[in-house]
């Protein structure tokens, strides 16, 4: 046995159809196993607070070891992960193939599906996760959705506070009226002089972000993939699940992994490349999806194809500027650039492609490139019991871009801040705010990084 992993992580499938996934003495054994294994590493200290808890618990027992830790205490522990795998990909060195075989991410999983079938899980957290539901609601009166939910409005905010549970300072989602999907039913025309045209086409998986949220993001992807000579198609079956994988709802995630993947089957066979819009989402189509659907199911060939298919956009991107070549017309960035690489797509273990795409710019020299989680956690870092736990994480995140910030208002410059993930987005920007020395001051709006790849040929926001 080596001391430490010198290879690639794997994962094993999750097998969550299994009674004894769900056995609880199973199940504490192994929390334990895990735990004990972590007490004495601790390199994981300074990522989410589930580390910090589970060491402060161990710290405080009597002899200072996890047998005088009440099984009843794990709970706050399992509560703080965020699912972002950062400690499985960039800092436990006993994880699968090491014998030692830990996955804490995959563990507090396990966890929570016990939850979820116990039906402990409440119900407001899980109305607040049916993103497609209250995306085809919203849409209606989306004005009025916007107004309650912003966080200048004091008295709804503390409405949802009581009803959802909802920190009334985090920021929300806006919702659209007219959806990716149908602002999508319009050709774009391609770019017939690029390099690429004829030789690659996409379908777009819209994400219910990009679908209900900010569609507008979603047409400057296409408009600049048209640019760049690739033909585009928009696609939504459904949510892929991630805010259910948040909460253990294995059974209604594996349900949608089948559904997308039947319905995408016929772009895949007609030559398509799939490309999720948001990082999280390509980590479920490529990575948890396949482990989720097990291997006797009839869909799994067909969700295994789509992981095989999948591409995150920015991956996407990089990949035809390195096979076919990117369209001339560039323009250099507009300023410096304080990038932040969002924990999905680390986790897909592709490399920083959102930074490398960014470096195709002409004059591209000045990205500070920032990796360490924003603390958001999807609907994690919005609760109550969780916003200013988030603020904290992500608290190294800002204060690198208030650095950047700072250096180039010395060269009368204005730094453009990105992250690939639109809720890390936002929450970076609270973050910053909290930062800056005058309380009047509002942080500039976080942009996309392809957002930021597509103005350099001249595509800017409608809205």
């Amino acid at each position: 046995m080596r001391e430490g992993s010198l290879q690639a992580p794997i994962r094993h499938p999750v097998d969550w159809q299994n009674p004894d996934y769900y056995d609880e003495a199973k199940l504490d054994a192994e929390l334990r196993r895990v735990f004990d294994i972590c007490h004495g590493c601790r390199r994981c200290f300074n990522l989410c607070d589930s580390f910090p808890r589970l060491f402060d618990l161990i710290d405080a027992s009597p002899s200072g070891e996890l047998h005088d830790v009440q099984s009843d205490n794990f709970k706050p522990v399992v509560d703080a992960c965020t699912l972002c795998d950062m400690c499985f990909m960039t800092k436990c060195p006993y994880v699968p193939p090491h014998t030692f075989d830990v996955d804490f991410p995959h563990l507090m999983l396990r966890y929570r599906a016990g939850e979820a079938k116990k039906g402990d899980v409440p119900f407001a957290d899980k109305e607040l996760t049916k993103t497609d539901r209250n995306g085809e609601i919203a849409k209606f009166v989306a004005p009025i959705a916007n107004w309650a939910t912003a966080t200048e409005n004091k008295f709804t905010r503390r409405i949802l506070e009581a009803v959802a549970d909802v920190h009334p300072e985090a920021a929300l989602p806006p919702y659209t009226s007219k959806t990716f999907v149908a602002r999508a039913k319009d050709d774009i025309p391609v770019n017939h002089t690029a390099p690429a045209f004829g030789k690659r086409k996409a379908v777009l998986y819209a994400t219910c972000t990009m679908n209900y949220n900010d569609p507008e993001m979603g047409m400057i992807a296409r408009k600049l993939l048209a640019q760049m000579g690739v033909e585009t198609k928009v696609a939504y079956p459904s949510c892929c699940g991630m805010p259910q994988l948040e909460q253990g709802d294995l059974a209604k995630v594996a349900a949608n992994a089948r559904k997308v993947a039947s319905e995408m089957q016929s772009f895949i066979a007609e030559g398509y490349d799939i490309v999720a819009l948001v990082p999280s989402c390509a980590l479920m189509l490529k990575l948890e999806w396949p482990l989720l659907v097990p291997k006797n199911d009839p869909a799994y060939e067909t969700v295994k194809k789509l992981s095989q298919s999948t591409f995150d956009l920015t991956e996407f991107i990089v990949d035809i500027a390195k096979r076919q070549g990117l369209a001339p017309g560039m323009t250099p960035l507009a300023g410096p650039v304080a990038l932040h690489i969002a924990c999905h797509a680390r986790a897909q273990n592709m490399g920083a492609k959102a930074a490398e795409m960014l470096k195709l710019l002409p004059q591209s020299d000045d990205i500070t490139v920032i990796e360490r989680c924003s603390g958001h956690g999807g609907s994690w870092g919005i609760k109550k019991e969780n916003f200013e736990v988030a603020l904290k994480i992500g608290k190294p995140v800002a204060n690198k871009v208030a650095e950047a910030v700072k250096t180039a208002g010395q060269s009368h410059q204005e730094v453009l801040i990105a992250s690939e993930c639109p809720l890390a987005a936002a929450h970076i920007v609270q973050g910053l705010e909290q930062l800056i020395d005058n309380a009047s001051q509002k942080a500039p709006r976080a942009l996309n990084p392809v957002e930021i790849f597509a103005m350099s040929y001249g595509i800017m926001r409608s809205t």
